[in-house]
């Protein structure tokens, strides 16, 4: 989040690619928020995707507020929309991968970790 507040307070950040300009921030909004989705869905340990949607689209939205006071910028709700694009990648491979797994929750290394830790009269 603050990785996104810092480049959010930027001026400018274009690089003078013209059209791959536009098409590599936009890239950039979808990675960056795919990433925070899948930080906020760890912090909950896998169990909230809902929470970890609803923050991460308010963040989002924040940020396009947060532009509109920066010189340069600009908050649009497009760009919200890209982020939303970044969010539900994310949260669709979870979904995928979860059912893979067989159930949702954490990775499987760190299940494993879970079963170690658990006494012999759990198991």
């Amino acid at each position: 989040m603050t990785l996104i507040f810092a480049l959010s307070s930027t001026p400018d950040l274009s690089s003078g690619l013209g059209t791959w300009d536009l098409v590599l921030r936009k890239l950039a909004h979808i990675a960056i928020f795919a990433t925070l989705w899948l930080t906020l869905a760890r912090a909950t340990d896998w169990r909230r995707p809902l929470i970890a949607t609803a923050v991460a689209l308010l963040y989002a939205a924040g940020d396009e507020i947060h532009q509109t006071f920066v010189a340069g910028r600009q908050g649009t709700v497009a760009d919200v929309a890209i982020d939303a694009i970044g969010i539900g990648f994310a949260a669709l491979a979870w979904v995928l991968t979860a059912r893979r797994r067989g159930r949702p929750g954490p990775p499987w290394p760190l299940r494993r970790l879970q079963l170690r830790a658990a006494p012999r009269s759990e198991l």
